[in-house]
């Protein structure tokens, strides 16, 4: 039997709008097609799981508690429709296998939720979202949101112009 098929997502630019180092839920504004577009994927199966690289914590920009407060506010504004959330603190000066574009977060979600990674999708506005979810067996978007707009060149499976058209490609192509 084939495990449940997934959506990993970016969360800064991909999910809600870049703020560097977000520490404030006040600063917190998911994209507005973003719940609606994690609605539809559920309604069709999927899984919605968040993959995001928090370097700020280790660099000690945001605390531990910021952040998750942070992540509140954004499962709030996303009707509670994310599944899981995988963190990673590394700094990118002394990164680990989690730190993207490491497959660490992915594999921990894949063994956690019995998620096969051939079935699934990352979703994200950066190179190492890419690079990630290809080393993870996944295919992969990317949204020109964010930073979308200059990593163009990372050779995505799909670009998609916000999570919105993201979902709609996840739909169409299964």
């Amino acid at each position: 039997m084939a495990g449940n098929k997934a959506v990993f997502f970016d969360r800064d630019g991909t999910l809600m709008e870049e703020v560097h180092y977000c520490n404030d839920p006040a600063n917190v504004r998911a994209f507005p097609v973003a719940a609606a577009a994690l609605e539809k994927l559920r309604a069709a199966g999927w899984l919605n799981v968040i993959i995001t690289n928090q370097s700020g914590i280790a660099s000690g920009k945001i605390s531990l508690q910021e952040y998750q407060t942070v992540e509140a506010e954004l499962s709030r504004q996303l009707c509670r429709l994310v599944d899981a959330v995988y963190f990673c603190p590394d700094s990118p000066a002394a990164p680990t296998h989690r730190r993207k574009p490491g497959t660490g977060m992915i594999k921990e979600a894949v063994r956690d939720l019995g998620i096969d990674p051939a079935r699934s999708w990352m979703v994200g506005d950066k190179g190492i979202d890419i690079e990630c979810g290809r080393a993870a067996g996944c295919r992969t978007i990317l949204v020109k949101t964010g930073y979308g707009t200059k990593h163009a060149g990372s050779a995505p499976d799909h670009f998609a112009e916000d999570i919105g058209q993201a979902a709609e490609i996840i739909l169409a192509n299964g």
